[in-house]
């Protein structure tokens, strides 16, 4: 594949959709043109944009089995073919875990999996196995209760992450190897990671194993306190990933104890990827942080992929988060990209919106945004009439007889 092209200047804006919101990546068949034909007429395609609409899509591979993960993969990329689509691929290994009982599973002899030694893959809420944690928390739009953190520096669970990996990337390669010179640009890039931290996607509450076989109502809907940099306002977890990896055995953990396992999974990510092949300015990783200058964002940076970051707060204007600034004046990355994104802290009009994706796609290296998510605003005028304003605003005339 060829390198970072200067000259393409190219910018993409992509609609995610959601996970079992009328696809599901645990069912193939529900993966097809239709999925994409929902969202592209909306967007009337001119070959001449310099800024493009496209589909992106999250691919869980260890939520479902390996087999299911390639077939709704392989159903993705063939629609995005039949419907001229471009696409970006996003790849998480640490949000949804269930097909891999066998990793995580170390309580429960009733159920597959079953393993005390799996104590070692979950996250703890101490230095030692003997506080394992069997349930975490998740705010998605709404609490939910989800399966323990996983112990990001596992050596099982990293070798789950790089089988996956060494397989799906060459599906992804061998597709766009078969696409003619004219579709080549449907390929913009695969994303790594998932708003990578410790303690935040997937918390814990205090007695929060007695909680398991509890009926749901009873748990505490407290949430977090994302401006703790350390505990988040609950359960201090990330003990067994910072043990694991040698960065310390003992006393309280600090900022950059939590960053450093971070970056580390990060890095063993995109470093497995692009073994796989995927050149780095089709690489992006999935960065995060809440407090303002936050160590946690720097995660997103490593030799091997592009960073990338959510925005909410700052998605009016991207280069209001100092800690993004700081990290892109660092990086020798060709791009950058708003892997997450959606407007949240002004009223949805049309001016507030074209002046939102004017700002974030201001910088040339920032290669695409992904709106998050397509189910949030394929019913409001607003966003939609914005983004065919920007794409049209970025047809380029070339000479007389293109008009």
């Amino acid at each position: 594949m060829k390198a970072a092209n200067q000259e393409d200047d190219t910018q993409y804006i992509f609609l995610m959709r959601a996970p079992d919101e009328g696809s599901y990546q645990g069912s193939p068949e529900s993966i097809n043109p239709e999925i994409f034909r929902e969202v592209m007429s909306s967007f009337p395609k001119n070959d001449n944009s310099r800024i493009k609409v496209g589909l992106g899509y999250i691919f869980s591979y260890l939520r479902t089995s390996q087999e299911t993960v390639l077939a709704s993969l392989r159903n993705f990329l063939e629609s995005a073919q039949k419907t001229d689509t471009p696409v970006m691929i996003h790849l998480d290994g640490e949000h949804w875990w269930d097909a891999r009982p066998d990793l995580w599973n170390w309580w429960d002899d009733s159920l597959p999996g079953y393993d005390p030694e799996n104590r070692k893959n979950v996250e703890w809420t101490w230095w030692d196995s003997d506080y394992a944690i069997k349930i975490s928390w998740r705010n998605w739009g709404r609490q939910l209760r989800v399966l323990p953190a996983p112990n990001l520096m596992s050596p099982e669970f990293l070798e789950a992450n790089r089988e996956s990996i060494r397989k799906i990337i060459p599906v992804i390669l061998d597709w766009y190897g078969q696409l003619p010179d004219s579709q080549k640009d449907l390929f913009v890039g695969v994303k790594v990671g998932h708003e990578t931290s410790l303690g935040a996607n997937s918390w814990y509450y205090p007695n929060g194993n007695e909680l398991l076989d509890q009926p749901e109502s009873n748990d505490p809907s407290s949430g977090l306190v994302t401006e703790d940099v350390l505990s988040r306002g609950v359960t201090q977890i990330g003990y067994a990933a910072i043990k694991t990896a040698g960065i310390r055995t003992e006393g309280d953990i600090t900022e950059k104890d939590l960053y450093e396992a971070a970056r580390r999974y990060l890095t063993f990510l995109s470093k497995e990827a692009a073994a796989a092949g995927m050149p780095r300015h089709k690489l992006f990783t999935h960065g995060v942080g809440w407090k303002e200058g936050e160590l946690m964002y720097d995660a997103a940076v490593n030799e091997y992929s592009c960073p990338g970051w959510s925005f909410y707060k700052n998605a009016e204007d991207p280069m209001k988060d100092e800690a993004v600034v700081g990290n892109l004046k660092k990086s020798d990355a060709p791009y950058w990209a708003a892997v997450e994104w959606l407007l949240v802290s002004k009223p949805w009009t049309v001016e507030n919106w074209v002046s939102a994706l004017n700002n974030t796609l201001a910088d040339d290296k920032c290669k695409f945004l992904c709106i998050f998510n397509w189910e949030s605003i394929r019913s409001k005028d607003a966003p939609i009439e914005a983004l065919n304003k920007i794409v049209d605003s970025s047809v380029e005339i070339t000479d007389a007889e293109g008009l």
